[in-house]
């Protein structure tokens, strides 16, 4: 059941609604079938390869905060 962003035609209102099977969504404050579907960001593509954890940024180490990273301190 996907989840969908619309805007109302009718009273400019923006919502989100779970759309089940072949029902026909409307507005929660008018009530109008009049909607135009928005592209929801989490259902947005960038257009770029998906990235993995070893793409990510390494931080400080966290038992003792040497900068290089988790694994470099002697405290391992």
């Amino acid at each position: 059941m996907p989840l969908f962003e619309y805007a109302c035609q009718s009273c400019d209102h923006q919502f989100e609604l779970l759309v089940r099977g072949t029902e026909t969504p409307e507005c929660p404050s008018c009530h109008s079938p009049r909607l135009e579907r928005r592209l929801s960001v989490f259902a947005a593509h960038n257009g770029g390869g998906s990235k993995s954890l070893a793409d990510a940024p390494v931080g400080a180490c966290g038992a003792c905060g040497d900068p290089r990273g988790p694994g470099s301190c002697s405290l391992n």
